[in-house]
């Protein structure tokens, strides 16, 4: 039987589960709770033999504009540890580069779940995936977006290194240096061109192309889908793929002692979260990349038709 959850709903049917992030007030941003009950979600989809895929969405306006940064501030004005862990032998109080690398391997564990389970993942993108809601799209099997969707990963100007890295194997090494070295995003339908996703449709028909899709799942046997979807992967892990998620984490570690990033975590504390990242972002124009063509940008650094 399948339990409560508070920040996902969960619903099977038609031979796929679909798993919809479920904090639409805040554009499904990723709490620790959230992805707690994601990675129980997905387990539970993996141990029912009528599913034979899994369908991971949004509501609302988003897929997921990234991880929730308010809660932990508001844990900390509460006088309260956002990022206490606890393991065997005490608690993860410090500061330290391994106390961070720790923190974010154990955050990590949970969202490779998407990529070890043995039935493949759909993830549905509408409107933002943004940051952390990149993570967890691109880890799913296979990414159907809308055309007009927003990817990219704007805390990569100022907070540190991606805590995931499967842009490399989706995008190739030259536009994930262009946009992951700026921070800048793209749309659905460009994201389609460069390989960041499967496909790209209008917002209008997405349901009814994933939809579509998961019913062909539903026709093959599981375990023939999960015997291929296995095969892909190890082919991706003999390419460095799981090494290099282990290396993210170490690297966004590294990435958060950078000055930089001191410079705007003090901003925040300053100034407030949406504050600092209103005065970040307004440096970079409206923030887009341009995959076709030329990037003439008008004088507050917005693209412009040439």
């Amino acid at each position: 039987m399948a339990r409560d959850y508070q920040y996902i709903i969960y619903e099977t049917g038609a031979g796929r589960a679909r798993i919809t992030l479920n904090r639409p007030e805040k554009r499904n941003a990723l709490s620790m709770d959230l992805l707690t009950e994601l990675d129980d979600a997905l387990w539970e989809a993996d141990n029912d033999k009528s599913v034979h895929c899994v369908i991971l969405k949004g509501a609302g306006t988003a897929f997921s504009a990234g991880y929730d940064l308010m809660q932990s501030g508001n844990a900390r004005q509460e006088g309260r540890d956002p990022d206490r862990q606890y393991r065997e032998g005490g608690d993860r109080f410090g500061r330290t580069i391994d106390d961070d690398i720790w923190r974010l391997e154990k955050a990590q564990r949970r969202r490779m779940t998407l990529f070890d389970m043995h039935k493949p993942v759909i993830a549905q993108v509408h409107g933002y995936c943004i940051a952390g809601g990149t993570d967890i799209a691109l880890l799913s099997d296979m990414v159907i977006a809308a055309d007009d969707a927003i990817f990219g990963f704007p805390p990569a100007r100022d907070l540190g290194s991606l805590p995931n890295q499967m842009w490399v194997y989706n995008c190739g090494p030259q536009w994930a240096k262009r946009l992951l070295l700026t921070g800048d995003t793209i749309t659905g339908a460009e994201a389609e061109i460069i390989g960041l996703v499967l496909k790209a449709v209008p917002r209008d028909l997405l349901e009814q192309e994933v939809e579509g899709l998961a019913d062909r799942f539903a026709k093959i046997d599981p375990d023939l889908l999960a015997a291929n979807k296995r095969s892909v992967n190890l082919a991706l892990e003999l390419m460095g793929a799981r090494t290099m998620q282990r290396l993210a984490a170490e690297n966004d570690g590294r990435a958060h002692l950078a000055p930089g990033t001191a410079r705007f975590k003090q901003l925040i504390r300053d100034q407030g979260l949406k504050a600092a990242v209103k005065a970040r972002d307004a440096e970079f124009g409206d923030g887009r990349a341009r995959v076709r063509g030329p990037e003439i940008r008008d004088a507050q650094g917005r693209l412009i038709d040439p």
